[in-house]
């Protein structure tokens, strides 16, 4: 039962990291950049917003993106956050539905209990991957933007891909190791098992010979 409460957990958690992580990679609020304070940026159109794919300026009455399509000619940590982004986003997906598929609540035909093990465990591995695409890409990316605009602020995106990721690594810590302790349990008490039927069956009882005495008289 304890189990089963932290397989469901791990999967809870590990969808909303997932969920983070896909919204950040989908927004453009990463990084807020400004020389100026924020009312007077707004009021001299200087407020930008920077994200993996767009460069936005905020104003009092407007919000103009211009999308980044020149790949070839953007900084490498761009370049780089929109690849490991993407993975994670993709990588997710699978993972999610591995974990789903390995509940304790379905089941596949007469697919042993080894195999839901091992497949929440892969399921968990990946999520630990899509939460190192997500931590890599929301430290390195503003790094960088300091590095070359300067930088004001953090935006929504960039929090939302931290919660994401922090909500990514407990739930794929849950499902790893809840589920590799379950599994080598379980083959433990398998070996004791097999370890007593073979001693309790070496030698069958014989039988007794006091119904036959008995016979005779």
């Amino acid at each position: 039962m304890a189990n089963s409460c932290l397989q469901l957990s791990g999967f809870l958690i590990s969808c909303l990291g997932w969920l983070g992580i896909v919204i950040a990679t989908a927004t453009n609020d990463w990084v807020l950049m400004c020389k100026y304070g924020l009312n007077t940026c707004k009021k001299m159109d200087e407020l930008g917003a920077k994200g993996p794919w767009a460069d936005c300026v905020i104003s009092t009455g407007l919000y103009h993106c211009v999308s980044l399509t020149q790949i070839l000619d953007l900084p490498a940590y761009i370049q780089t956050t929109r690849a490991l982004m993407i993975t994670g986003s993709i990588l997710g997906l699978p993972a999610v539905g591995m974990v789903l598929m390995s509940m304790p609540c379905i089941s596949l035909g007469s697919e042993p209990q080894g195999s839901k093990n091992k497949r929440t465990i892969l399921g968990g591995v990946l999520i630990l991957i899509v939460a190192t695409c997500g931590m890599v890409s929301t430290v390195w990316f503003p790094f960088g933007a300091h590095k070359e605009h300067g930088l004001m602020s953090f935006g929504f995106s960039l929090y939302t891909g931290w919660v994401g990721t922090i909500f990514s690594l407990l739930g794929g810590c849950i499902l790893t190791c809840c589920s590799s302790e379950s599994s080598s349990s379980r083959s433990y008490q398998d070996n004791n098992r097999f370890y007593y039927s073979k001693q309790g069956g070496g030698n069958p009882p014989a039988p007794s010979t006091n119904h036959a005495k008995s016979a005779h008289v």
